[in-house]
């Protein structure tokens, strides 16, 4: 294919007017896959002391503003974490005994964190009964996320991978997102500031340990982030499900940004009409729509299937 002379915020971005559909989308009018080269507090002491639960948000808080993380994977890898403040562990006595080949080697790097014994029913109590967290829980800091267009500088050639929800909130889809993102290589996962999951107990768990791996980056308005992706070379495909295209089918460049809307809704239009590409997942079965996590490990397994993006650079 010829090289195109537009750049990427003057493309086509005008998608069928279609209502939004699941997780999934349908292609843009007027795009094209492209060729050649593209546009362009510390707590002192003791740490935080453990507290109940605020409400079912998912995110039951720590003193000093911090958060629980609950779950083997999740407190493993936020340990293993050089970039995360880790405030207070604490530990059943059978759960210290049975991790004690994935602790061990976590906590020797964080010799000033020692792990405290208690019993399952004080972790049930601090977490909520609902709560998985097979008898570790770790108070912790938020991370601090790099911004978007330093993500983008670090990763300014090559092929990468975004991610980017439209109003997803659920924390479980989310973490379950970011462990797929992570998995096959993700460079970052935009969220909106408004209407999305925060970082949580909860969401870490789902994650099982993505979240210390994938950039979860807020934006402020998520058109512009978009906007901003394209500036550094991405072309951006949404998913809905009364695309004419199936994502097996469509001709993509190699920086590419997926979006995912809500299920239900779907991808609001102003996201639609910005995404250069409109595409659908096939399905054979009577169920036609995917839970929106579901989805996104499948379109990522596709997309780093047939494009060589199986081992991209490191996220962040």
């Amino acid at each position: 294919m010829s090289k195109r002379k537009t750049t990427p915020a003057g493309r086509a971005r005008q998608a069928q007017n279609r209502p939004p559909h699941g997780g999934q989308a349908e292609r843009a009018q007027g795009a094209r896959p492209p060729s050649g080269e593209r546009p362009e507090r510390r707590h002192s002491g003791q740490g935080p002391h453990p507290g109940r639960p605020r409400g079912d948000s998912g995110r039951p808080r720590a003193a000093g503003g911090g958060l629980w993380l609950h779950g083997v994977h999740a407190v493993v890898a936020a340990l293993a974490n050089p970039r995360r403040t880790c405030h207070r562990l604490l530990v059943t006595e059978e759960a210290l005994k049975r991790e004690q080949a994935a602790l061990g080697p976590a906590l020797a790097a964080r010799p000033g964190l020692q792990p405290e014994t208690v019993e399952r029913a004080a972790l049930d109590a601090l977490l909520g009964e609902e709560a998985v967290h097979q008898g570790l829980a770790l108070a912790v800091a938020p991370l601090a996320q790099p911004d978007l267009e330093g993500l983008l500088k670090r990763h300014a050639e090559g092929p990468a991978l975004l991610l980017a929800l439209d109003q997803v909130t659920d924390p479980r889809n989310v973490g379950a997102i970011l462990r797929s993102a992570a998995a096959f290589g993700a460079i970052g996962l935009i969220t909106p500031d408004r209407h999305a999951a925060p970082e949580s107990g909860t969401l870490a768990k789902a994650a099982s340990g993505g979240l210390e791996l994938v950039p979860y980056l807020p934006a402020g308005n998520l058109a512009a982030a978009m906007e901003t992706a394209k500036k550094h070379g991405f072309w951006t495909v949404g998913l809905a499900g009364e695309a004419s295209e199936d994502l097996a089918g469509a001709t993509l460049p190699d920086r590419l940004l997926l979006c995912l809307g809500a299920e239900g809704p779907g991808l609001r239009r102003l996201t639609r009409e910005r995404c250069d590409f409109l595409v659908r997942l096939p399905v054979a079965g009577p169920l036609r729509d995917l839970n929106v996590s579901n989805a996104a490990a499948v379109a990522l397994y596709e997309l780093c299937a047939r494009r060589g993006l199986a081992r991209p650079p490191a996220a962040g």
